[in-house]
């Protein structure tokens, strides 16, 4: 049976689907609603590297109020990218879905089935 995690915001319906795509597969399946539950900056940096982004931005909800509030796109050291997500868990880009070690961002849905084969 195949353990995966997934960071989920119940009210993303991206997250719903994925979330719902994984059960149809019959994957084992851990959930973690980070909005609850707030990630690290470590768990961050590791999940950015697992996802293959070069940076933690390719990670951020640049539409969010907070990251305008913030003025993010402006900002240029990773550390602080990263705790702008850890501080402000609604920036961070979802779903992400991770087995063993690697992880996918469930846009589209789809995209997880890879971590399955």
């Amino acid at each position: 049976m195949t353990t995966v995690t997934i960071y989920h915001n119940p009210r993303c319906s991206k997250s719903r689907q994925t979330l719902q795509l994984l059960e149809q597969q019959g994957a084992s399946i851990e959930v973690v609603e980070y909005l609850k539950t707030p990630l690290t900056v470590s768990q961050l940096a590791t999940l950015v590297k697992q996802l293959g982004m070069v940076s933690a931005r390719e990670l951020i909800r640049s539409k969010e109020a907070i990251y305008q509030e913030l003025n993010l796109a402006e900002e240029t050291n990773e550390q602080a990218l990263l705790e702008a997500m850890v501080a402000h868990p609604k920036l961070i880009e979802r779903p992400i879905v991770v087995r063993a070690e690697q992880a996918r961002l469930g846009r589209p849905p789809e995209a997880v089935l890879e971590l399955l084969a």
